[in-house]
């Protein structure tokens, strides 16, 4: 969301440069036709990009980090993007209404911690464990079980081996469940704080 606002405000600005510069190099410096045009795409190119650089600085600052640390944690969060979408991929191919639950519980979660993390780009510290660790393992074993499940005809060392992995998968599931949980802690005790407030203050209205 924040991408697609940012870039209708960089639009905005880098048209807005490039009517106002057209206009005053044609009728106020008398320029050519061609010569607005190249001034006006120049100035518009320029910015747009300047604006991209002053949102992005807002953008990291706000959230108390440095632009390095910003440009490492979006490089995470890309690999990681690619990695959610392959995970999802091989849960949807298996197609079984006993598993549907379990394995639309796992991509929820998976795109909610990447979610929480690409919106607040700090939370990335929190669920190092997910995006360094778990998040692999996962897609290479939802990519195994759908490999092998299928498989039209089945040996009994697949069905033994799919049996693991489904046990293995569902056990991470919950695992990454906890990751989300450690992320949003500190929201929670937040909330406890206020709502601990916001009772003494109704025990003292009814007073």
């Amino acid at each position: 969301m924040r991408a697609v606002f940012q870039f209708f405000i960089q639009s905005m600005i880098g048209f807005s440069s490039m009517t106002v510069i057209w206009l005053v190099s044609f009728f106020i410096y008398s320029q050519t036709v061609l010569l607005t045009s190249l001034f006006a795409a120049i100035g518009g190119v320029v910015m747009y990009i300047s604006s991209k650089q002053l949102l992005d600085y807002r953008f990291v600052k706000r959230h108390g980090l440095k632009k390095k640390e910003y440009k490492y944690i979006d490089t995470n969060l890309k690999e990681a993007r690619q990695k959610i979408s392959r995970m999802q991929k091989a849960l949807f191919r298996v197609r079984s209404l006993q598993h549907a639950r379990e394995n639309l519980s796992i991509a929820r979660t998976a795109q909610k911690i990447y979610s929480n993390a690409r919106r607040e780009p700090a939370r990335f510290y929190q669920a190092e464990s997910f995006f360094y660790n778990h998040l692999d393992s996962l897609v290479e074993l939802a990519e195994k079980y759908a490999y092998l499940y299928n498989q039209p005809s089945k040996s009994l060392e697949m069905q033994q081996s799919l049996i693991q992995t489904r046990l293995t998968l569902v056990e991470l599931g919950g695992t990454i469940q906890k990751d989300l949980h450690v992320m949003l802690h500190e929201d929670l005790d937040t909330l406890d704080y206020e709502l601990d407030v916001a009772k003494q203050s109704l025990k003292r209205s009814k007073k």
